[in-house]
């Protein structure tokens, strides 16, 4: 009794029962249940809390509603403002590189008027426009502003350059809206419509191309050799890029349904006939004694103003009476 009492005694997890250590036999191991060994507390490791900032939920219903406003047809006003507000945000960076802020404001305007008045497909012919002439005013940069014949601001336009761009445009759109002459001269104010675009852009690229590319320049009224930027002044490199891009702007206006296959052609010819007017007009008038206040807006205007009227003319004269 003495001996077992001397034998130390060591307490176990192993299963509950009462067991000889044979491998040491001058000791024997206790095991006691698992349930009665001593709990040492275990520290669980904090995660630090992330706060996550909320975000205010779209109402889906509002987000609906914005979307059926604006693929309104026909268009509204409200609906012309969003998607001007919309696109005119999105397209930001393109925007400031060709105008100047006031320049984008008119710009805003126009582009909501178009849209109410001939919804995305106009719109679409409007920014056309706007890319290309932006790129033909930015070739060859450096080498205008050398020579001084740049576009003031490093080509970004100011308003009276957008109005003077669009207001033949605007006019057609006015027409449009308030329903003048009916169904009937619908479709003959879209065809104004995309003749002074068509017969502004021929202008653009003709002038920036030419004074870019252009190796001899002649002016029109009297066929001498000018130096370029020279107001009234043609060149052949300018006038067949004024030509291609005429034909360009008038032909996605026939895909976008504004105007018929055959109006295409009305389109080009009456932006040329135009182009050449204002040739003249900047050789005899501009700048010239007496006529200071004929500034190159103001011509602009005039040179659209032709363009819009003789494609309506011509529709008139000549495809109807061959219609008929």
């Amino acid at each position: 009794m003495a001996t077992f009492l001397s034998t130390p005694i060591i307490l176990s997890s192993k299963p509950s029962s009462f067991l000889l250590n044979f491998r040491n036999p001058t000791s024997k191991t206790l095991f006691l249940p698992s349930n009665s060994r001593p709990k040492t507390p275990i520290l669980k490791k904090r995660m630090p809390t992330q706060i996550q900032a909320s975000t205010p939920d779209l109402d889906p219903g509002l987000l609906q509603q914005a979307v059926q406003l604006v693929q309104s047809s026909p268009p509204t006003w409200h609906s012309a403002l969003l998607s001007n507000a919309v696109i005119f945000l999105l397209g930001s960076p393109i925007l400031v590189s060709g105008l100047s802020l006031s320049g984008i404001a008119a710009a805003f305007l126009l582009g909501t008027l178009t849209w109410r008045a001939f919804g995305p497909s106009g719109f679409l012919l409007v920014a056309t426009y706007f890319v290309i002439g932006t790129a033909a005013t930015k070739v060859k940069m450096a080498q205008k502003e050398a020579q001084g014949v740049a576009e003031k601001r490093e080509g970004r336009r100011g308003p009276g350059s957008v109005i003077g761009s669009s207001a033949a445009g605007c006019v057609c759109a006015l027409l449009s809206i308030y329903g003048i002459g009916g169904e009937a001269f619908a479709r003959l104010w879209g065809l104004g419509f995309v003749a002074s675009f068509s017969t502004k852009l021929s202008d653009t690229v003709s002038s920036e191309i030419g004074k870019a590319y252009g190796k001899t320049t002649y002016l029109v009224t009297t066929f001498k050799i000018v130096p370029r930027g020279t107001e009234g002044a043609v060149s052949v490199e300018g006038t067949l890029a004024g030509v291609l891009a005429s034909i360009l702007l008038a032909s996605i206006g026939c895909l976008m349904g504004q105007i018929h296959v055959s109006e295409v052609i009305i389109c080009v010819v009456a932006s040329q006939i135009a182009n050449v007017g204002e040739s003249i007009i900047g050789a005899a008038l501009q700048e010239k004694e007496g006529f200071r206040w004929l500034n190159n807006d103001i011509v602009n205007v005039i040179n659209i103003s032709m363009g819009s009227i003789l494609a309506v003319l011509m529709q008139q004269l000549i495809l109807q009476s061959w219609r008929t």
